[in-house]
C-alpha cells in the first residue's frame, strides 16, 4: 500500500495560490564552479537624461571575499564596445552612454553587460529604462503607458509546473501575436530564465513575491475577528515575508523587463508588509512598489501605506474606476488605502477568463484610455490548469481538474479560468483580447468624405514604423472592393496622436455593406513576421436600402409601404396587424407577440414569454445562489387592469 505524506511548516500557511498542489522539486537545481576570488553580485542601475540623450549606468560589485580587481565595458547589440573602466570588486563604477537607445515593450533594445576578472568573464544583458510615479501618473521613459497584461503561472498539463525554455518561448510568442505587453508573475517568482525572456521579447513584468495566505484568515477570521491578525499583521510573520520579498528582489534586480515589485497576492495587510515594503524601497529606488491586499484591512485600523505607489485593485467594477478618479486628492497618505492620495490605479486582476468570459474587455480599455492614472491592468489568466488525462475512446484528448482525481478537498474546475486551453489553443477571448488592443483604431468615419481618423495606441512608435493598412469592402458578404494604405506617409502618427486618412470607396445602394480596414505589421519584429495581422476595424456603410428600412420603421401603422396597406383590428385583448404577407397578433395584456405568420409559416411556435434566467457560466458561481434565492428561474407574467 502506497503511503503518501504531506510536511508541512510555517511556510504552508504563506502558499495557498489558485493552481494544482503538487510536490516535488520542478525548478532547475545545478552546481557552478567558481573561483575562489570572484565578483560575487551585482547590481546595475540606470539613470536617464533623455533630453541629451545619454544614460549613467551604475554597477555595483561584491566580492567574495576580498577586492579583487575588475573591468567592467558596455557593449551594443552588434558588441561594439561602447564604454569601460576598471574598478575594484568591492566597490561600483559609473559608465555614461551617449546616444542611447532605450528598453521597452515596443522596442526591446538590449545591450552587454561585460565584468571580467583575471579568472572569470560575466556577461549579461542590459535594458535603459526609467519608471516613474509622478502626480499620480505611472511613467516608462517619461512615457505615459499602458499596461496590457494577463496573469501567469507556470503550467502545463503534461509537466506540471516544470516549465522547460521552449514551453517558456510558446507562451511568450503567444502572448505577443495578441498584443499583451505585461505580466504579473502570480504569484510567485518564475524561473529566472523567464525573465531573461521578457527582456528580449519585449514584457513589462510585474516580479511578484511567494506569498499568498488568504486560506490562512478565511479559516480563522471569524474567531479572531479580524482576516489581516494571523499573518499580515503578525510580528512573527515579519522574518518570514522579508525573507520570500529579499529573494524575489535580490535574484532578480538586473532584469530591465521587471517594471515592480509585488509583496504578494491576497494576504491582507500590517506589520509584516509595512516591513517588507519598507526594506524594497530602501533597497532598490529604481522601480514602483506594488501590494493589492492593502486594500484589505479591518475599518479603524491605522497602518503605513506611504512605500505603496500604486493603487490597486481586483475586479473592480467601471463605475468604481470612475468614482475613484472622480474623488478629490486629500494630498494624505496616511489615512485609509482606498482614499489614497491618487496613486495611479492598476487592476492587477481584471476581467476573469473563466468559462464564457472574460468579459468587458473593450469597456475596461475605453475606461483607461479616458484617464491618464488608470495604467491598466493584468487579465486573470492566462491558462487552464489541467493534467492531461490522454484520448477517449472518440479520439478527443481528456484533461482533469479539481475533483477528477478523488482528492478533497478541491476547487472543481475553478483553475479553467485562462485566456489559452491547457494545450494553449486560444480561447476565443484571447482573440477578443487582441483587437481590443490593437496598436492602431479607426476612432470616427465620415461617411460623406470616406475619411477615416486614425489613432495610434503606441507609447514609443510612430505608427508608419510599425504597421500599415489593407481594407475592404463588402456587401452581403461579398468582397466588391479593396486597398491598401502602405505608404508610410499615409500613417505618421506620433504615439498617442490621431491623423485623418481619406479612402477612395465604391457606391453602395443596396444590401448590408461595410468596411474593413485591417492593421498588419511592417517588417518583421522579433518573433512575428512582416505581415502579421495585428488587429481590424469595422464599420457599417450606410445604403439607399438601409436608410430606406430604417424610414420604415418610423411609419405608423396606418401608412401604406410599397402598395401593401397595413389592417389593424383591436379589442380589449389583442392587437392584430395583417399586410399582404404576413399576420402578427399581439397580446396588450403581456406586451408581447401571441402569433407571428409570414408567407402562410408560423415564426412562433408558442406565444412569446418572459424570461430572465439563463442557465448560470461558472463566473456566476457567487451570483447563481443570490439568482435562485429570488426565483428568477420561475418568473410568471400576470396582469391587472388599471
Amino acid at each position: 500500500m502506497k503511503r503518501i505524506f504531506i510536511i508541512r511548516c510555517d511556510g504552508s500557511y504563506l502558499e495557498d495560490q489558485d493552481k494544482f498542489r503538487m510536490s516535488g522539486i520542478f525548478r532547475d537545481v545545478y552546481l557552478l564552479s567558481r573561483p575562489e576570488e570572484c565578483v560575487y553580485d551585482y547590481f546595475v542601475k540606470t539613470r536617464l537624461d533623455r533630453d541629451r540623450r545619454q544614460a549613467d549606468v551604475e554597477i555595483s560589485l561584491t566580492c567574495l571575499s576580498s577586492s579583487i580587481p575588475a573591468h567592467v565595458s558596455i557593449e551594443d547589440d552588434r558588441h561594439n564596445v561602447l564604454c569601460g573602466a576598471s574598478a575594484e570588486a568591492c566597490g561600483s563604477i559609473t559608465l555614461t552612454l551617449h546616444d542611447i537607445t532605450l528598453w521597452s515593450a515596443e522596442d526591446p533594445y538590449l545591450y552587454t553587460l561585460v565584468i571580467e576578472t583575471e579568472q572569470e568573464v560575466i556577461t549579461d544583458r542590459l535594458g535603459l529604462r526609467e519608471v516613474a510615479v509622478r502626480d499620480g501618473i505611472f511613467y516608462f521613459n517619461g512615457e505615459k503607458i499602458k499596461l496590457y497584461g494577463v496573469n501567469r503561472h507556470d503550467s502545463d498539463p503534461v509537466t506540471g509546473f516544470a516549465i522547460s525554455l521552449e514551453q517558456m518561448h510558446r507562451d511568450l510568442r503567444l502572448m505577443k501575436e495578441h498584443n499583451i505587453n505585461a505580466i504579473r508573475t502570480s504569484h510567485y517568482p518564475n524561473a529566472p530564465q523567464f525573465y531573461q525572456l521578457c527582456d528580449q521579447y519585449g514584457f513589462y513584468v510585474m516580479d511578484e513575491a511567494d506569498n499568498e495566505s488568504h486560506g490562512t484568515f478565511s479559516a480563522y477570521q471569524q474567531e479572531r475577528g479580524a482576516e489581516n491578525a494571523w499573518i499580515a499583521d503578525n510580528p512573527a510573520f515579519i522574518e518570514p515575508t522579508l525573507d520570500r520579498v529579499r529573494k524575489c528582489v535580490i535574484r532578480d534586480k538586473n532584469r530591465p523587463c521587471v517594471f515592480g515589485w509585488s509583496m504578494g497576492n491576497e494576504c491582507a495587510y500590517g506589520c509584516t508588509f509595512e516591513e517588507a515594503l519598507r526594506w524594497a524601497r530602501a533597497y532598490d529606488d529604481t522601480r514602483i512598489l506594488h501590494y493589492e491586499s492593502a486594500w484589505h484591512v479591518p475599518e479603524g485600523t491605522t497602518h503605513d501605506y506611504s512605500c505603496i505607489d500604486l493603487f490597486s485593485r481586483m475586479y473592480l467594477p467601471l463605475a468604481d474606476i470612475h468614482a475613484y478618479f472622480a474623488a478629490p486628492d486629500t494630498g494624505d497618505s496616511d489615512h485609509r488605502y482606498d482614499a489614497a492620495a491618487k496613486r495611479p490605479l492598476l487592476l492587477c486582476e481584471y476581467s476573469h477568463a473563466m468559462g464564457n468570459g472574460p468579459g468587458n474587455l473593450e469597456d475596461y480599455f475605453q475606461v483607461f484610455q479616458q484617464y491618464e492614472g488608470a495604467c491598466g491592468g493584468m487579465v486573470w489568466e492566462w491558462c487552464d490548469h489541467a493534467i492531461y488525462k490522454g484520448r477517449s475512446r472518440s479520439g478527443r484528448e481528456v484533461y482533469l481538474y479539481g475533483g477528477d482525481h478523488g482528492e478533497y478537498p478541491h476547487f472543481s474546475n475553478f483553475c479553467m479560468d485562462g485566456l489559452v486551453y491547457p494545450d494553449r489553443r486560444p480561447h476565443t477571448g484571447l482573440m477578443e483580447f487582441k483587437n481590443v488592443h490593437r496598436p492602431a483604431r479607426v476612432v470616427s468615419f465620415d461617411a460623406q468624405t470616406h475619411t477615416l481618423r486614425i489613432h495610434n495606441y503606441l507609447d514609443f512608435t510612430n505608427l508608419r514604423d510599425y504597421c500599415l493598412s489593407v481594407w475592404e469592402v463588402t456587401c452581403d458578404g461579398a468582397r466588391i472592393a479593396e486597398g491598401r494604405a502602405d505608404a508610410p506617409a499615409l500613417l505618421d502618427i506620433a504615439p498617442h496622436c490621431e491623423k485623418n486618412l481619406t479612402l477612395e470607396l465604391p457606391g453602395t445602394s443596396h444590401g448590408r455593406c461595410y468596411l474593413k480596414v485591417t492593421w498588419l505589421l511592417r517588417g518583421g519584429r522579433g518573433v512575428l513576421p512582416d505581415g502579421w495581422t495585428l488587429g481590424f476595424d469595422e464599420i457599417p456603410l450606410s445604403t439607399a436600402q438601409c436608410q430606406h428600412a430604417q424610414a420604415l420603421l418610423q411609419m405608423p401603422l396606418t401608412a401604406e409601404y410599397a402598395g401593401d396597406p397595413l389592417t389593424l383590428e383591436e379589442d380589449d385583448h389583442y392587437l392584430e396587424i395583417r399586410g399582404t404577407h404576413f399576420h402578427y397578433t399581439y397580446d396588450k395584456f403581456t406586451g408581447l407577440f401571441a402569433r407571428m405568420v409570414s408567407h402562410n409559416d408560423a415564426i412562433l411556435e408558442a406565444p412569446m414569454t418572459y424570461n430572465i434566467w439563463r442557465a448560470p457560466t461558472d463566473n456566476d458561481r457567487k451570483i447563481r445562489r443570490i439568482w435562485a434565492e429570488a426565483q428568477y428561474d420561475r418568473v410568471v407574467t400576470r396582469w391587472a387592469s388599471a
